[in-house]
């Protein structure tokens, strides 16, 4: 298979590490061969720049040292070193736990004292005697141990789940339609074999991915959900060194049920158009969705197979307040889209064409700096979401609802409750804290 298969992909974060080494590459699987053919340490994971294409292997990984964002940067992890439990007698397993199943301490491979063993990693380079980490490098039927550091213990067996026990079992019959939007299954263990912590708990990741602000989403127990329209279900984890990760659930064979009939007009928030009008409201042509010029997006038609990304048609993918799409214009990232609604194109005679109309919005603007504006948009300038205001996820802040009571600090409407100079709003990215919100200034002689 792909050399990338063996790699776990986490988008926008850096490592801290001291070891490592730096190579120019095209792409993110000659790095991986780099991190393959490393002589120089053992090679865990490899960080890859899309801007100047700079490709670092690394000798840690996310288990090892601390992590941060880095916008630019993916981190790709090899998967055997991210895997807490054992396939087999465990020979391969190159995971992290390092006491006994009785709890006592494991002493470093490296080391003498208090037992001189002949398993070093000198002597056995390919057993993966990193630390004082549990192995089996000599096949022992029992599984992986390590030499104690109990001077009245020389060596003992450690307590490794078997994979096959716990590694993404799902149910007979368990698979998930489109993205898994509505996947209510019991799988909660991730792609890596992390196990899945609790919606309602707050330990050791706090979120704002709660049954409360949530109801509709089944966030029951730690099984894995898609809550935020994601590519596929996850969850936080219970290791403090990765906040989260994907499940591997299996998509279904069958054609997801058809919930009901595709629309030709705007209804409600547009999430079920499936016209053909490619023309925003100011008149730029759309982007084709499988296309990434001029503008870059996740937003590929194979990783959304329910949302009728056909062709450069306006659709409403994300939940947004009506459709939109990207736009061919390399200096206006994305616009609505002006679509017949439903009620007027009832009320046409039979056989007329619909013709797109500009719905016009009461408050797609605002005026003087902003601090009377009541709309309902909730994108920035660059295309983020805005944070609840009275959400401390993933942003801490002070601008909330009950100290500001005149700025109508609703849901995660843009605001400016500080006289700033024009609507922001703190953004769901957790790189960027806050931004200026995606809105015009009125005219002076627009009308109220």
């Amino acid at each position: 298979g792909d050399v990338l298969d063996g790699y776990l992909r986490t988008d926008g974060v850096w490592l801290f590490t001291r070891n490592k080494r730096f190579y120019k590459t095209n792409n993110e699987r000659e790095c991986a061969e780099r991190c393959e053919a490393e002589r120089n340490f053992n090679c865990r994971a490899f960080l890859f720049t899309r801007e100047k294409l700079q490709c670092l292997t690394l000798a840690e990984n996310s288990r090892m040292t601390l992590m941060f964002d880095s916008s630019d940067a993916a981190l790709y992890e090899k998967r055997i070193y991210l895997l807490q439990c054992k396939r087999g007698i465990g020979m391969d397993y190159r995971g992290t736990e390092a006491k006994t199943w009785r709890g006592i301490p494991c002493q470093k491979w490296a080391e003498k004292t208090p037992h001189h063993g002949k398993y070093t990693p000198e002597n056995h380079p390919d057993a993966g005697l990193d630390e004082n980490y549990c192995r089996n490098p000599d096949g022992d039927e029992n599984g992986p141990w390590c030499y104690t550091t109990d001077p009245a213990t020389r060596f003992d067996y450690c307590n490794i789940p078997e994979c096959e026990g716990q590694l993404m079992h799902v149910g007979e019959g368990e698979c998930m339609q489109c993205n898994g939007e509505d996947y209510h299954g019991e799988v909660s263990r991730t792609e890596s074999g992390l196990e899945c912590q609790r919606w309602d708990a707050q330990e050791p990741h706090m979120h704002g991915f709660t049954l409360k602000h949530f109801p509709e989403k089944d966030l029951k127990m730690n099984y894995c959900r898609n809550p935020d329209g994601d590519v596929r279900p996850w969850c936080f984890t219970t290791s403090p060194t990765k906040r989260w990760e994907y499940c591997s659930i299996p998509r279904c064979t069958a054609q997801p049920p058809v919930s009901g009939p595709s629309s030709q007009c705007l209804s409600g928030t547009g999430e079920d158009y499936r016209g053909r009008i490619a023309v925003t409201e100011s008149g730029n042509t759309c982007q084709h969705w499988n296309m990434q010029s001029p503008h870059k997006h996740g937003w590929a038609p194979d990783r959304y197979p329910c949302k009728g990304l056909e062709e450069n048609y306006c659709r409403n993918p994300d939940g947004e307040k009506r459709p939109w799409c990207f736009t061919t214009d390399s200096s206006i990232r994305w616009e609505y889209c002006a679509l017949p609604h439903c009620d007027r194109a009832e009320q046409g005679t039979a056989g007329m064409s619909c013709v797109a109309v500009q719905v016009p919005l009461s408050e797609d603007c605002y005026q003087d700096k902003g601090q009377s504006y009541r709309g309902t948009t909730s994108i920035t300038v660059s295309g983020k979401i805005c944070q609840a205001w009275n959400s401390m996820f993933p942003h801490r802040h002070e601008k909330t609802p009950d100290k500001f009571p005149d700025a109508d600090l609703r849901e995660n409407y843009c605001r400016n409750p500080d006289g700033d100079s024009s609507p922001w709003c703190f953004t769901t990215d957790p790189s960027v804290t806050w931004e200026y919100c995606n809105l015009k200034k009125c005219d002076d002689d627009a009308q109220e």
